[in-house]
């Protein structure tokens, strides 16, 4: 369903904007392994691991963006996730903001569906 795939998406991006920010104190202040990292996030250990979360253009930059990561030395690492950081952003809010809109739609639908149904069968 619609709902669902909008639902999973702002998902997605919110677990990339924290795991991206974690990625980044890891490299200032910490050097622990990726993957423990990911551990706590359900989509970006099925990313890392070469699972697709998302398809399409969402699906590439997961896919571009895993790729890089743990490729340079840390100094590159900071300046490519501080890069990431404003993308992941955007499309965080941008695809919860999406998921609001339409969620409320769909409640409006079916209750009208049901109140529609409950005219006719009276």
């Amino acid at each position: 369903m619609l709902s669902a795939e909008k639902k999973k998406r702002a998902a997605v991006f919110g677990e990339l904007y924290e795991y991206n920010e974690l990625l980044l104190l890891n490299l200032r202040f910490g050097r622990e392994d990726m993957k423990k990292l990911a551990a706590r996030f359900r989509f970006v250990a099925d990313a890392l691991d070469g699972r697709p979360v998302l398809g399409g253009e969402d699906g590439r930059f997961i896919s571009d963006y895993v790729r890089e990561l743990g490729a340079t030395d840390a100094i590159s690492q900071i300046d490519y996730l501080n890069e990431r950081k404003a993308y992941l952003r955007k499309h965080k809010d941008e695809s919860l903001a999406d998921y609001k809109k339409y969620r409320s739609l769909y409640v409006r639908v079916f209750f009208m569906l049901g109140v529609l149904t409950a005219v006719l069968l009276a």
